[in-house]
């Protein structure tokens, strides 16, 4: 039977993938001084639209998480899952590296080693899977590093995939960062090749959707298509078959309007089946999860 989902891009690493009634949120960020776009942003409405909203923190950077997120528990039944190194008071179920969660008879998630600070993290649901690699990349800068810290890098992002080899993943959304420089698609094409997901989604690339299309136009294979998806709200509905792909491309919406329509769509469950120097400095500083400011 063939399986669709709809993911919707948010800004930088964020995004959120439907599959029927529920949602699934990773890495939310309304970026600096929450300058994300309405068109772009989760909001009360839509989130109360869904059964279930499970909401994913892949570690404590700031450009990985938005405090509005704590918000969302009294509009709509959100669920938290977090890294094992988020900060002391943190909500929400923590995951260590190789952890399995299993959150209902048809939703399981297992959580993989970082090349950075937290976890990657591959959620299977409804016989669908979706990986969201946090900072899972091969960090290195080709023209500031060492041989020596290259090739340390290299082995430690070699080393971080092992385990995630001969994993099923229709859907993945990993790091494409120009700030790295030469090579800095090495960890991507890397992903693509060895864990050979059915779509690819690059994330992360710092404002420039022009590296996002570049990326996709020059890293698809015979078995991964690689899809840019670059402005805040953008989405793309996916349907899955044993051996086709279809594709559909919904662009933001551009007045309140739409967005009320968006938020007040019908949602269905999906059929289920058996359960199948650095330049990161700026971004170091922990964030605050008391719940209670």
């Amino acid at each position: 039977m063939d399986k669709q989902l709809r993911v919707t891009y948010h800004y930088n690493s964020g995004f959120s993938v439907r599959i029927g009634s529920t949602l699934f949120v990773f890495d939310y960020w309304e970026g600096e001084n929450g300058k994300l776009s309405q068109a772009g942003s989760l909001n009360q409405t839509m989130l109360s639209a869904f059964e279930n909203v499970y909401v994913f923190v892949s570690h404590a950077h700031p450009d990985h998480y938005s405090k509005v997120i704590t918000q969302w528990k009294s509009v709509a039944p959100v669920s938290y899952i977090v890294s094992f190194d988020m900060p002391v008071g943190t909500f929400g179920k923590r995951i260590m590296p190789l952890d399995n969660i299993v959150l209902s008879q048809d939703i399981r998630v297992k959580a993989f080693e970082s090349t950075d600070q937290g976890v990657s993290f591959l959620v299977n649901a409804y016989g669908l899977s979706i990986f969201h690699a946090g900072d899972l990349n091969l960090w290195h800068w080709r023209q500031e590093s060492s041989l020596r810290e290259i090739e340390a890098a290299e082995n430690a992002f070699y080393k971080a995939l092992e385990p995630i080899k001969g994993e099923k993943i229709d859907l993945a959304m990993f790091p494409v960062d120009p700030r790295q420089g030469a090579m800095y698609d090495a960890g991507a094409n890397h992903f693509i090749l060895m864990i050979k997901p059915r779509i690819f989604v690059p994330m992360h690339w710092q404002d420039r959707p022009e590296v996002a299309y570049d990326f996709a136009r020059r890293s698809k294979t015979s078995q991964t298509t690689v899809l840019a998806l670059t402005k805040p709200g953008e989405q793309a509905t996916i349907t899955f078959a044993e051996k086709t792909l279809d594709i559909h491309i919904i662009e933001p919406p551009k007045d309140l309007s739409e967005l009320a329509a968006v938020g007040s769509m019908k949602l269905e469950t999906p059929d289920t089946e058996e359960p199948t120097k650095n330049p990161f400095e700026d971004t170091d500083l922990p964030v605050n999860f008391d719940e209670d400011e």
